[in-house]
């Protein structure tokens, strides 16, 4: 009994170690990956290529596939470039496979006693990462070290032998045993490692580890599918034809099993080298063959799972991919991008209220009022899917990004609500009593419109870019707003002091809107704080203003 927890242990820990690896990666090159993946699509091989290097780094297809879902799903990666990506996605976890075959007992040691000490000095940090990386690989080499340890004695069970018994006759059990274990580590490279150190004790047969390693392609193709059955229909194409190709492949080898495990030891005499072998040799020329057939495949699939529209016509959220909120760094990066929507919709309802404060269009109004909802359910769905994302494994950097992000959002909701409140005024104040404002208010307030915009762009760009100049310039833009606000207000009063009939008409709404303008403008223009505190320009900045007040008051 004991020998056979000293296995399924081992088993465990290989699988955790292949998981450590996936996460580190994924933490310190996360944005990079997928940077190089999108920029891979303008040719098959270039995109195959991506696949293979990126999979080799993650030691996961799995890792890859849940990428390139995100980005179906967005839109943002063609069917035929991802299945390409996808393919070479295989080939990067053979290569791997092989790679952790090797004898490199010595190297498991020296990869945990540097690893340990490096994560534990420096967590949240890419360094602490590294460590973490370091800490996974040494554990994948002393699982599988500690697999062979542990099956040698079980050979000499008869309970044993009857256990793996069942494992000898048929070949789709087989496969179909293979592909369970791929899903139940969440690793088809796991489980082709366990498959080759079985193989090398006696534990199974030669012909049992090929099929198990042909099953274990397959259940990282269902990992796929199985992982996008809740987004949208371009995501689950992507994973239907990653696992159509390997459908196809599976089917083709089963069949030539036996003669396989007949023939191999004549090419490679070691078991677990023949096992890697094989796994290497059949993903590459499956892979290579079936690169040709990416476009027929892609038909197959937007055949079988159609574009539907949405019947409700909803507004859903694009970028917040619950599969990246393991990913800290992938997960705030999608959380940034549905944050500038909720600016593009906001920039929206202003251009509409420009319009609103010269014409009365009614219909414009309620449309405009309703965009609020818009922009409260992206709220709501930003500020929930940032609440999943784990704080604990945030560096100090992507803590400082979580911050900046809720906030920004905060403050988009909170101007969302403004101008619905003034739509609501100008809807109540002028468009039903059929009023219109002065010349005079009426440049005013096309002029604090137009800082408005231009601010709420520049606003979205420093939270996008972190540009030091260009903060500065926008906490110098709100001191300009809130003085013409100021002086527009007292040229309002010295109208109504003159009897101008229309400022009359439309002062109370005239001042409301100035205040609520002014307001706006506070909130688009707080992203630059967190820019101008983090290069300790903060205090500078507001000292350098207040000595130019005072010499513009002295001069006066």
């Amino acid at each position: 009994m004991l020998i056979l927890l000293n296995l399924l242990s081992g088993v465990a820990l290989l699988v955790w170690g292949s998981h450590i690896v996936r996460t580190g990666i994924l933490r310190v090159l996360g944005a990079d990956l997928r940077r190089v993946l999108s920029r891979s699509t303008d040719s098959r091989f270039k995109a195959f290529g991506a696949g293979v290097a990126v999979t080799s780094l993650v030691q996961s297809s799995n890792a890859t596939a849940v990428i390139l879902t995100s980005f179906a799903a967005q839109g943002l990666l063609p069917l035929a470039s991802g299945l390409a990506i996808m393919l070479g996605a295989d080939v990067g976890t053979a290569l791997m496979a092989r790679i952790l075959t090797l004898d490199l007992s010595w190297l498991s040691p020296i990869l945990v006693l540097v690893g340990v000490p490096l994560f534990l000095s420096r967590k949240q940090t890419r360094a602490g990462q590294v460590g973490r990386t370091a800490i996974g690989l040494g554990l994948i080499l002393l699982a599988l070290h500690l697999i062979v340890e542990a099956v040698q004695p079980m050979m000499q069970g008869a309970g044993v032998r009857v256990m793996f018994g069942a494992l000898t006759g048929d070949t789709l059990l087989d496969a179909l045993v293979g592909a369970a274990f791929a899903m139940i580590s969440y690793s088809s490279l796991a489980a082709v490692l366990l498959t080759a150190t079985l193989a090398s004790s006696g534990v199974i047969s030669l012909k049992v580890a090929l099929c198990l390693v042909i099953g274990a392609n397959l259940g990282s193709g269902l990992l796929a599918l199985t992982g996008t059955l809740a987004q949208n229909a371009a995501a689950r194409r992507l994973a239907l034809g990653s696992l159509a190709f390997k459908l196809a492949g599976a089917f083709l080898i089963l069949p030539f099993t036996s003669l396989l495990a007949s023939g191999l030891p004549m090419l490679i005499s070691l078991p677990r080298e023949a096992v890697v072998g094989f796994h290497l040799i059949y993903n590459t020329l499956r892979c290579l063959a079936c690169v040709p057939l990416i476009d027929p495949v892609a038909r197959f699939c937007y055949r079988v799972l159609p574009d539907r529209p949405d019947p409700n016509g909803e507004l859903r959220s694009l970028h917040l991919d619950v599969a990246a909120l393991p990913t800290p760094t992938l997960a705030l990066a999608n959380a940034a991008r549905e944050v500038l929507r909720i600016g593009d919709i906001v920039r929206t309802m202003l251009d509409n209220v420009a319009d609103l404060i010269h014409r009365n269009d009614l219909q414009k109004a309620r449309e405009t009022a309703r965009l609020d909802d818009d922009v409260d359910y992206l709220y709501a769905a930003v500020k929930d899917y940032l609440s999943r994302i784990s704080r604990e494994q945030l560096d100090e950097t992507d803590s400082r990004r979580w911050t900046d992000i809720i906030s920004l959002t905060i403050n988009l909701e909170h101007a969302g609500d403004i101008i619905e409140r003034i739509v609501a005024d100008i809807e109540e104040k002028k468009i039903s009593h059929r009023l219109s404002f002065s010349e005079e208010g009426l440049g005013e307030l096309d002029d604090l419109h137009a800082r408005l915009v231009s601010n709420l762009q520049l606003g979205l760009s420093v939270f996008l870019n972190n540009d030091l100049g260009c903060a500065e310039l926008l906490l110098a833009e709100k001191e300009r707003f809130r003085d013409l606000e100021r002086a527009y207000s007292y040229k309002h009063l010295d109208r109504l002091a003159g009897q101008t009939v229309r400022s009359i008409e439309t002062s109370a709404l005239h001042l409301d809107m100035l205040s609520d303008m002014k307001r706006l403008n506070s909130l688009f223009c707080s992203t630059a704080y967190p820019v101008l505190d983090a290069a300790g320009a903060l205090h500078d900045t507001r000292l350098r203003k207040r000595t130019l007040d005072a010499i513009h008051v002295a001069t006066e």
